[in-house]
């Protein structure tokens, strides 16, 4: 490797090798727990969860340390009702003809239609943005690399700490999301919105659709050479 500052590395924790694969396996286990759900209880979640949970996702790898990432939470009843509004707008046109009928049978089995009152229901919205200039200080304006790969992996970590901290999510992404930009106040020269995360507790009547409980097998999802 070439020269640069660096320590040694002092936190990593090596376990037997039983152990390893027993955390493993309960890893695993609870991310089979872990269901998108579309019926939201409006029961409020304190805002400490939600700011350590985007804490866990802005540890994600990025490339070159850029952390090209910001992210939203909202709150606001006034906000969240902005977002609803302009998202069903969107929906509207997307269910009447815009996606094709190859999407829209796709969509068939889980159910979806352009009404989301989960927008307004759930007591958190999490706009993730990603951005094209930045660096490792707020102030840099260098260009960012891997900038969809980096804030593809941070939204990943984002949904799983949801989820170990006890909450329930649902990824959304209208198209274009572009009033996203302008609701949360966001420079729209340098920032792109990625993905609307709901997240709170499910409703007492949230259920999964059995389409999404179908999940391929080891062998179709990965090869070992």
């Amino acid at each position: 490797m070439q020269q640069h500052d660096h320590q040694p590395l002092t936190d990593f924790i090596e376990y037997p090798h039983e152990q390893m694969l027993e955390r493993a396996n309960e890893f695993l286990t609870t991310s089979q727990r872990r269901h998108t759900i579309r019926s939201f209880s409006d029961r409020p979640v304190p805002i400490e969860i939600i700011q350590t949970c985007i804490k866990a996702a802005a540890t994600a790898p990025s490339g070159a340390n850029h952390q090209p990432w910001h992210f939203v939470a909202i709150n606001s009843s006034d906000v969240k009702k902005q977002i609803r509004e302009a998202a069903e707008k969107l929906e509207r046109s997307f269910y009447q003809g815009r996606a094709g009928e190859e999407w829209l049978d796709a969509l068939k089995p889980l159910g979806t239609d352009a009404s989301k009152p989960y927008l307004e229901h759930a007591p958190w919205l999490i706009a993730v943005f990603s951005q094209k200039k930045g660096g490792v200080s707020t102030d840099d304006k260098n260009t960012n690399y891997y900038v969809h790969e980096s804030v593809g992996i941070a939204t990943g970590f984002l949904i799983q700490a949801l989820h170990r901290a006890g909450l329930a999510t649902l990824t959304h992404t209208p198209k274009p999301m572009s009033f996203l930009t302008d609701i949360c106040g966001r420079d729209k020269d340098n920032e792109r919105p990625y993905m609307l995360l709901i997240a709170g507790y499910p409703s007492d009547d949230a259920t999964v659709p059995n389409h999404a409980l179908v999940k391929k097998s080891l062998d179709e999802v990965a090869t070992f050479i």
